[in-house]
Order: structure tokens, then sequence, then C-alpha cells
């Protein structure tokens, strides 16, 4: 006979509003956890107990299952012809006796046992939410608040919302920036990691598709689809190189990143605290491609060498050489990371002043390309 039990449903409708788990979860771990304190209470095995749980007809039932026998051996699991007739008539051996069970009449330790489960059921589906959360944002752009700073490490503990907690660590963090507690940082997710304690995430603010994120938040033409990031590199806090590619030609790509008078590449730029941004027109013409990648110096000639390895000699006029190279080499390492090509910069008289520090036979070497992150959103 079902038991009408309002106020356990009633708390099953409000714990399934506070932790935001599904009703069909926490009934699964309430029906495992009346299995298990059956199971103790009355030495059987799973299959000798039913738990139906109906929260449309408000019912609520528990019913021990026997092995109706000509001779018991297990009284627990086993009950003879002659008792089992007492309760109905029709009943017959090798058929299954079932008595309707009294949840209030469980022993003290199997109430216990049913409550640590069904404990330990909502924390598993916590962590399971969050980890479900965290996953369907990795490679995402995330608003975080800061919790603590290790003053010795440097690493800082940020609060991701439903995602829990995670750990900025230096190595992470652009050189220079500061932290302090309360104050709402933007990172990139890495990487999500589902484990018995939750996820655990992997952040970053030197990532490039922090970089990229926030062009797709800033621009809508990215946002859409209509602009494509093609490639990025980043040294983070002092530039990155953005490649972008329009598959409508009646769009700019480099316009429509930079926006009007440069508002929306220079609201980035705040958002990185002055990190310099140079917006490239990709191209399949890959001589035209590191030409504009070798911004803001002007070229005069790419020449792609001969080889397995992808490698350019690249000319400029004398007085863009160090403009081409840019400061300890970063202009020209940053092309070669956004190209793929292992760059040699050359001026146009073959002549090197004494302050260049990047003779020919030194190209700059191109480290495995970046691919930019997924573009638009889906």
């Amino acid at each position: 006979m079902a038991t009408a039990n309002n106020e356990f449903f009633e708390a099953l409708s409000a714990l399934e509003k506070e932790r935001g788990l599904p009703e069909d979860y926490l009934i699964d771990k309430i029906k495992a956890a009346i299995v298990i304190a059956v199971k103790k209470d009355y030495e059987v095995e799973d299959d000798n107990v039913v738990v139906d749980i109906d929260p449309e007809l408000g019912a609520f039932r528990a019913s021990l299952l026997r092995d109706i026998v000509e001779e018991v051996e297990n009284p627990h699991t086993q009950v003879s012809l002659e008792d089992a007739q007492k309760v109905r008539k029709s009943y017959k051996v090798g058929q299954r006796m079932v008595t309707p069970l009294k949840t209030k009449e469980f022993g003290r330790i199997a109430a216990q046992t049913a409550k640590h489960v069904i404990r330990q059921g909502l924390r598993e589906g916590e962590r399971n939410l969050q980890c479900s959360e965290m996953q369907s944002r990795a490679h995402e752009l995330i608003a975080a608040t800061v919790v603590s700073i290790d003053p010795e490490r440097g690493n800082v503990v940020l609060d991701l919302g439903k995602g829990g907690s995670a750990v900025l660590p230096r190595n992470e963090q652009v050189p220079g920036e500061t932290f302090t507690e309360g104050q709402t940082v933007q990172v990139y997710v890495v990487d999500v990691l589902a484990t018995d304690r939750g996820p655990r995430v992997t952040i970053s603010r030197t990532h490039p598709g922090l970089v990229k994120r926030m062009f797709e938040l800033e621009v809508p033409e990215i946002y859409d689809g209509t602009v494509e990031v093609k490639a990025i590199a980043r040294e983070a806090g002092a530039r990155t190189k953005l490649a972008v590619w329009s598959k409508n030609p009646d769009v700019d790509p480099v316009g429509a990143c930079i926006g009007a008078r440069g508002v929306r590449v220079e609201k980035i730029v705040q958002e990185l605290n002055g990190e310099k941004i140079d917006v490239i027109r990709w191209s399949e013409d890959i001589t035209e491609f590191i030409s504009a990648a070798l911004s803001p110096a002007k070229v005069v000639k790419v020449e792609l060498l001969p080889g397995e390895t992808k490698s350019c000699r690249v000319t400029v006029p004398d007085h863009q050489l160090s403009l081409a190279i840019g400061n300890k080499g970063q202009n020209v390492r940053l092309c070669a990371h956004l190209t793929g090509y292992n760059i040699d910069i050359r001026p146009e008289s073959g002549y090197y002043g004494e302050e260049d520090e990047t003779p020919a036979e030194q190209p700059a070497e191109a480290p495995a390309a970046e691919t930019a992150p997924e573009t638009g959103k889906e």
C-alpha cells in the first residue's frame, strides 16, 4: 500500500530548487539509500528490496520480497508456503511474497546509513553539476572574483561562481599586474578535469585565447562568424598579433576589429592594461600574410626558402630594420609564431648597422603555430 507523505515530497521539491539537482537524480539516490537501509535491517540482498517513489501521485512504497519455498533455510529471504498463504491463498511455491514495509520501523543504524547515502549522493550530484557547468565553459572567458592572494608564491585564488574556485598561478598572470581581494578579473578556462572532489579548472590570463574571446565579445562580426580569427600570437602584457579574415567581401575584417576611431580595440587594450594589439589581415598567399604580420614595418620582398622547414627571407627598407625586428626581437618573433615560418630579416642594402641585433645567419624561429580557438559562439 502506497504511503502518502506530503512532507517528504515538499522537502524533495525544495531540495531540487535549492541545490539545482534534477528530481530524477534525487529520487534515484533516495531509493538507493532506502535499499541499503532495508538490506542492513533485514539482512537481505538488493533483489529482495523494491522501492517505488511516485512524486506525481505523492506516493512512497518500500517492500520486502521473499521466495516462497516448501522448507525455509533462510528466514530473511524465504518464507514457507503455509505462512505465505495466510496472507494470500493464491500464493504458490516459486513465487515471491511482497511485504510492505514501514520506513519508521527501520533500525537506527539503517536510518543513519540512509541519511549518509543521501548526503553522499547530494555531494556527488553537486560535483557533477559543477563539472558539467565548467566543462561547458572550457575555452571560454569567465568573470571571476579574487578570494585570496598568496604573497609568497604569488598565486591567486578565484571564485568562479557555480563552477567553484580555481587557482591562478603566477606563471599564468600577466607580468606586472596586481590583484586585490574582491576584485573582478577575466580569466580564460584552459581545461576542466573531473575529479572526486569536483572540477579541477585550469585558468589563465596569459593564454592567447583570452584576447581572442575578448574580441568575440567586443566585435559582433566575429561573434556571428562573419569575421574569423585565423591565428593569434601573444606575449602577455607586451603585444598580441591577431590575424583576421572576412567571409563577406563587403566587410573589412581589420576595420571591424579596430572599430570607429579605434574604439573597439582600445577597449580591449584597456582591459589588458595597455598591451599593444596588432590586427592583421590574413591571406592565403603566405608572402602577403608574412608581409602584413611584420606590421608596423613595411616589407620590400618575401622569399620562401627551399627545404622541409618553413623558412623565408624578408627584405625591409634599411630604416625599417629595427622596427621589423622589434624590441629584443619581439616583432619578428610574434610574426614567426603567427605565420608558422622561420623568418630571416634583411635590410634592403644588405648592410647591418652595429646596433642591429638580428644578423642574417640568426633568423627568428617559428614555434609551433598557435591555432586560434574556435571562431564564434556555438
